[in-house]
């Protein structure tokens, strides 16, 4: 008899749990008919592996959060049209079912617009080319793909029974992405489209709340929701709709040629507790775990490799501190606040200047306070109940029965630890330098103009050469008196290398503030056929701003030479050969096996700081489980693999502007505030996962575009 109830207590509990519902009010998510303050944190899947997957998302679970939030990547989902992959870093089904094996929730992003500072925004180059196509608009060729996509998204979880009604973790959705924006710029067809896509989100009966991020005019039942580093003033736009924050940013992204931000711990965790004693009942922190943009996935805003995002779990999975546990601290004082937080609304008093108070009590006994200073500079005694409570500036103390402050979000107890990077080995090296493309090649093709640069490749590689002739006859003047033209040229992005005869002759790059970019320098030319060989580099595709599908990359023009007998050249109407990607790309240097097709010079015959030149190396794994990385600092720009996989885009050769001065807690933060490696490279450090490796014998590539010196490179581990 024992053991028959004990399976129908079991049979019991699997029903409860599959047929749970998730609704809301205006206090907060309701999950199986009980509110819930929620704690929720970002992570990618595809910026992790899913060796890695398991440990972030326990860490996450022991740092106090409920919740994990991550977008669908639609680009990595469907790289070509009705060409479906969900393996790997894009397993989204296995890392759903991690975080609920870990018994959290879900919070699915589907968009698929994602933004994310990821290549494209996250939607397929492929779209931009269905005919009559413009994104993110009332548009019916975008809109048939969108709905076709979020479909099939919705369908696959469904199938996988991952929903919350279903007994899966996925408690809510997430339609389209910062919108509100976009529609207020494009008028009338932006609000078509969100009348569109809300209708089609909530058709697709999830079981679950849909939200929609800055969107002020989101229709019922969709909830608005805010994103940015302070929410406490926002409210969403029915009074039975909650307090949501889908984005509370835990720092900011780093670009290539940027200061590196951080956001200090006092302060984010001084946002959360001013958004929940105002009502908040939801905040999630982009990121918690930011990861790597492993591959070419990174954004043409000059995204840097590293996404650490300076999150409470850094790149590489380890514990940022003190960020991680000060903030796990908060997030038990508030979870001991709950009872009333969801029960009751707060009274309000100002007991001074800059000082607030907010209290929740309840009927059934359940009482806590928020005491707040927001004074920059000064410490404030509140005088609460019974006693004075001492707050350092720009902080909030919470007492969850009213009377002990058990948490001040500028009290820091956590350790403060440095992160370091420790040298485990070098490499012994060997080169092979490619030769500039030349026009006239069996794989290249002409136009007698300057094509668009994605029109070319399709994003099949960062390179695109451009290539034209130029006749200089014996009776030019510059041949006598020394003095060499000027080669002039104007190009959409992001990076743009010169050759001319095949000789390298400089190079010009753009920046986040003005991705375009002008070369203009003097170029050694001879009697007779000269070739010019223009080599234009994207650095990732554009991934935010009103129909960023139409903006070009690539040399458009005007290309001049100047300086000779007739004045200036316009050389961009002449006949130009295009070749899509190097040489050694379609040889697959970066693999072992393609590495067989070429001769590799080593030894005292290295090259070093050449351009277009690839390395390539073998490797042992250092024993232990420390995360590692390469020391790339020496080198200049180019693409990094280990065993196959790209561990991505590296640049240190562009040093960080900026300043880089004194960083105080208090006060509103903003993301060029707190920053550091000004003066230095942006990013010198490259994370290899630890499952990419063997034993023994690991292959490392290395593409080097500018010039660098392998020998310089080290293996380092973290700690």
């Amino acid at each position: 008899m024992e053991s028959l109830t004990k399976v129908l207590v079991f049979l019991c509990l699997c029903v409860c749990y599959v047929t749970s519902s998730v609704t809301y009010d205006h206090k907060a998510i309701v999950i199986n008919g009980k509110r819930r303050i929620l704690i929720s944190g970002s992570i990618h899947y595809p910026r992790s592996t899913p060796q890695m997957w398991p440990d972030l998302i326990q860490k996450a679970k022991d740092g106090g959060v409920d919740v994990i939030e991550t977008y669908v990547f639609w680009n990595g989902h469907e790289p070509s049209p009705g060409k479906y992959y969900f393996e790997d870093r894009f397993d989204l089904v296995k890392f759903i079912k991690v975080v609920q094996q870990a018994g959290l929730y879900v919070h699915l992003r589907i968009g698929p617009y994602v933004c994310a500072e990821w290549n494209f925004g996250g939607f397929p180059v492929w779209l931009k080319y269905v005919p009559g196509v413009a994104f993110r608009t009332d548009n019916e060729p975008f809109k048939v793909a969108m709905q076709k996509f979020t479909a099939k998204i919705v369908s696959l979880m469904k199938s996988e029974s991952l929903f919350q009604n279903q007994g899966g973790p996925i408690i809510l959705s997430q339609i389209e992405n910062e919108y509100g924006p976009v529609e207020w710029e494009i008028g009338a067809p932006g609000k078509a489209y969100t009348k569109w896509f809300s209708q089609m989100a909530v058709g697709l009966d999830t079981g679950v709340p849909w939200i929609m991020c800055k969107q002020e005019d989101a229709p019922d039942p969709i909830i608005d929701t805010c994103n940015g580093y302070y929410c406490e003033n926002f409210f969403p736009n029915k009074n039975y709709k909650p307090k949501m924050w889908t984005e509370n940013w835990s720092g900011w992204y780093t670009d290539f040629g940027s200061a590196v931000p951080y956001r200090p711990a006092e302060d984010l965790a001084f946002s959360v507790a001013r958004f929940i004693q105002n009502r908040g009942s939801y905040v999630n922190y982009y990121m918690y775990h930011g990861g790597t943009n492993f591959g070419r996935t990174s954004s043409g805003l000059f995204i840097a490799t590293s996404y650490d995002y300076d999150a409470p779990l850094d790149e590489y999975g380890l514990t940022n501190e003190p960020k991680y546990t000060h903030l796990r601290d908060l997030h038990k004082a508030i979870k001991q606040c709950e009872s009333a937080l969801v029960s009751v609304d707060p009274t309000v008093s100002w007991p001074g200047k800059n000082l607030e108070v907010h209290v929740y009590k309840t009927s059934f006994g359940a009482c806590a306070a928020f005491l707040a200073n927001y004074n920059t500079g000064t410490w404030a005694k509140v005088p609460f109940g019974n006693g004075q409570y001492d707050l350092p500036p720009w902080s909030i103390s919470i007492l969850p029965d009213c009377k002990t402050e058990v948490y001040n979000t500028a009290k820091v107890r956590a350790p403060r630890f440095h992160r370091k990077m420790t040298a485990v080995s070098s490499f012994a090296w060997q080169s092979y330098n490619e030769q500039p493309a030349a026009s006239g090649g069996s794989d290249s093709f002409t136009a007698n103009s300057l094509l668009e640069q994605v029109n070319v490749t399709r994003d099949s590689s960062d390179y695109l050469w451009y290539m034209t002739d130029v006749n200089i006859s014996p009776n030019e003047a510059f041949l006598k008196n020394g003095q060499s033209p000027v080669l002039t040229a104007m190009s959409a992005g992001h990076v743009l290398h010169v050759f001319v005869n095949g000789q390298y002759s400089g190079t010009a790059y753009g920046s986040l503030e003005n991705p375009k970019l002008t070369f203009s320098g003097n170029v050694k030319m001879w009697v007779g056929n000269n070739k010019i060989s223009l080599l234009s580099v994207a650095v990732g595709l554009s991934n935010v701003g009103i129909h960023y599908e139409t903006w070009n990359v690539g040399v458009l023009g005007p290309v001049t030479l100047k300086g000779l007998n007739e004045g200036t050249r316009d050389l961009s109407r002449q006949k130009w050969s295009y070749k899509t990607g190097l040489k050694g790309e379609a040889l697959n240097l970066n693999t072992v096996s393609g590495s067989s097709a070429v001769r590799w010079a080593q030894g005292p015959s290295l090259s070093k700081k050449q351009p277009l030149t690839w390395y390539k190396t073998t490797f042992s794994a250092p024993a232990g489980n420390d995360p590692l990385a390469l020391d790339v600092g020496s080198m200049g720009k180019g693409e990094i693999w280990v065993n196959g996989h790209s561990i991505g885009r590296h640049w240190p050769a562009y040093i960080a502007r900026g300043n880089c001065g004194g960083c105080n807690y208090a006060g509103t933060f903003t993301d060029k505030k707190c920053r550091t490696n000004c003066g230095q490279s942006t990013q010198k450090w490259y994370h290899i996962p630890r499952s990419w490796l063997n034993p023994s014998g690991n292959f490392l590539a290395v593409l080097e575009e500018w010039g660098g010196d392998p020998t310089g490179i080290s293996l380092v581990k973290r700690t």
